[in-house]
């Protein structure tokens, strides 16, 4: 009945409004059968109401089958599937395959990319990318080189292509698209190298270009009404985008764009968070560097921005804004709101009312962030939304450059992209995070088009006082802002979480464990060691009435970079590789999809 109930709503939505080209993917994201957008649904719950797998049995799960997709470096994300077929993605090349469900896996198609092999050295942290995205009968991919490719779902042959960016200047992509009415909405990777970010929609049936926001820049720019876009209640004002920078900085400002989004139909807005400010040596670009470190609340028609909210001002210490808007509907205060969820890299977690960007929630969601002592949650105050920095862990004083150590989290943040997943049926948040806290080294440099423009030098290592390792994995009241239970991992999670209506979420390690955990309690409830590192995001589908959960596995992201491209120095991977070097005494690479199911 759950699943009727949900399918008979999705194909109301879709009937109500006037025919867009998403419409079946609106419809396929409302049929738990399927996963049919890397999210799980547009409001990026990642929760599935299947339910034949649950606490009760996961413990006999078994691996079904699995698939090489013949790539050794890192695999975010996870595959999709619609209908019998199931799209299985790679990082660099962007390889997609076919498969099918119906005919034991069998390659339907493949579609290999030419790309320049020179992108990979522009590419900040591996080679990864976060899976491909379907509507109207197509199949999205976003490769590293910034091409935007819509492929026949069925053929695999190319319908259009647009570029996004260039690569000679810094500009990739590892972030997958959004398709949403007649639109995909695709962004731009390249903060570290002082590329300005933005978010493009193309359209669906053409790609064809509707428009551009960037995140910095004159209002024309940026898509922002100076009286009708807000911040914390009030209007932005003019030249919101530039005022807050010297001179024209912002033209090499960073906020690029690299994570998810969200949506919520209804309201027709769209929700993404923008990156670091470039350059990583603050006293470089003094200012709020207005819109970086931002959740942007635009119109998904036209671009233009409703409200946005700016997390950390005057970043000094890489902690981009990127992760995902979770949205719900809970109440608050004892009325009904709209909510958005955000775990951002800088240690805390927001909740805001989504219609109109009211600040409700900001509070850390690990004990070791120490760089500030919280929000100012006064609205009454000049320093109203804003984190109150602790001086000793800034890294720049009066203008100048400051050597800082100590301090939590590290610049990959309490969490990075990695999503997480929320139930329904809790009312909790399930959380991947890391636990590294960083020593901080500003140096001055000089912008070069397509070079590095970091400025910093990065040393990581597990938080202090704790209990010894880089990661835990928590359940999170949004409401009350508090940790309900936290279970502790010798590394980072940095793979995505799963919930299911089987009362289990799932989530993997870096050193390749598939785990079941009680979503009521913590309790594990399973385990499978996976040929590799895991930092792809779970998912769940049903096939020939069995329920299937899948994975990819295969080592790399930021925080395994010094395995994924054989990197030795502790300082490269901007600091990861000597934070990580144990994870080689645990796992190898790969690139292997592993699925699994309950015993027939």
């Amino acid at each position: 009945m759950k699943h009727l109930r949900i399918l008979t709503a999705g194909i109301a939505l879709a009937c109500a409004s006037p025919a867009l080209a998403n419409d079946d993917l609106v419809e396929k994201m409302s049929d738990p059968t399927q996963w049919a957008i890397q999210t799980g649904d547009y409001k990026n719950q990642r929760f599935s109401e299947l339910d034949q797998i649950n606490k009760e049995n996961v413990g006999d799960l078994q691996v079904a089958w699995t698939f090489s997709t013949g790539v050794l470096r890192g695999h975010e994300g996870s595959p999709l599937v619609i209908g019998d077929m199931m799209y299985v993605h790679t990082p660099f090349p962007n390889i997609v395959y076919a498969l099918d469900l119906a005919n034991e896996g069998k390659i339907v198609w493949r579609y290999e990319p030419k790309q320049d092999p020179d992108v990979i050295a522009v590419m900040c942290c591996d080679t990864v990318y976060r899976g491909v995205a379907y509507a109207d009968g197509k199949i999205f991919l976003h490769q590293a080189d910034t091409t935007v490719v819509a492929l026949d779902a069925m053929s695999g042959e190319v319908v259009w292509e647009q570029v996004n960016g260039d690569p000679s200047k810094g500009e990739t992509n590892t972030a997958t698209v959004l398709p949403v009415n007649d639109k995909v909405l695709v962004g731009i990777s390249g903060g570290e190298f002082g590329v300005r970010g933005h978010v493009t929609a193309y359209d669906i049936e053409t790609g064809e270009q509707v428009w551009r926001a960037y995140s910095m820049g004159p209002d024309e720019d940026i898509l922002m009404d100076p009286q009708n876009t807000t911040h914390l209640g009030e209007p932005v004002g003019e030249n919101s985008g530039t005022n807050t920078w010297e001179g024209d900085q912002w033209m090499i400002g960073g906020g690029t764009t690299w994570g998810w989004y969200a949506v919520d139909t209804d309201e027709n807005l769209v929700y993404y968070g923008t990156g670091n400010p470039s350059t990583w040596n603050p006293s470089q670009r003094p200012g709020d560097n207005r819109w970086s470190m931002t959740i942007m609340a635009r119109d998904i028609d036209t671009g233009m921005a409703k409200w946005v909210y700016q997390m950390t001002p005057h970043d000094e210490w890489d902690y981009d804004g990127v992760n995902e808007m979770i949205l719900t509907e809970q109440e608050i205060d004892g009325e009904e709101r709209k909510l958005l969820t955000h775990f951002d890299r800088n240690g805390i977690a927001y909740t805001m009312d989504r219609v109109s960007g009211e600040l409700l929630v900001a509070e850390k969601y690990d004990p070791a962030v120490n760089w500030t002592t919280g929000v100012d949650m006064d609205p009454e105050s000049d320093t109203y939304g804003r984190p109150e920095v602790v001086a000793q862990y800034s890294t720049e004083q009066n203008g100048e450059d400051v050597n800082s150590t100590g301090i939590c989290p590290a610049a990959l943040g309490t969490k990075d992209q990695q999503p997480a997943a929320y139930s329904p049926e809790t009312q909790l948040f399930y959380v991947p995070t890391n636990h590294v806290c960083m020593d901080y080294e500003p140096f001055r440099v000089a912008y070069t088009a397509g070079q590095p423009y970091v400025g910093a030098t990065l040393a990581m290592y597990p938080a202090p006082d704790s209990h010894g390792g880089m990661g835990n994995f928590i359940a999170w009241d949004n409401i009350n802002g508090e940790i309900k239970w936290s279970i502790p991992e010798q590394f980072s999670v940095w793979s995505g979480a799963l919930a299911t209506a089987g009362d289990i979420v799932f989530y993997g390690t870096l050193e390749g464990y598939l785990k079941a955990i009680d979503a009521e309690t913590g309790d594990e409830l399973y385990r499978f060691k996976t040929p590799s590192g895991i930092i792809g995001n779970v998912m769940t589908y049903e096939s020939d009435g069995k329920q299937y959960v899948g994975i990819l596995s295969g080592i790399g992201g930021w925080a395994g970079i010094g395995l994924a491209a054989g990197l030795t120095n502790p300082n490269d991977g901007l600091g990861a590789v000597g934070g990580y070097a144990a994870l080689s005494d645990y796992t190898a690479l790969g690139g292997q999809l592993t699925v699994f199911a309950l015993p027939d």
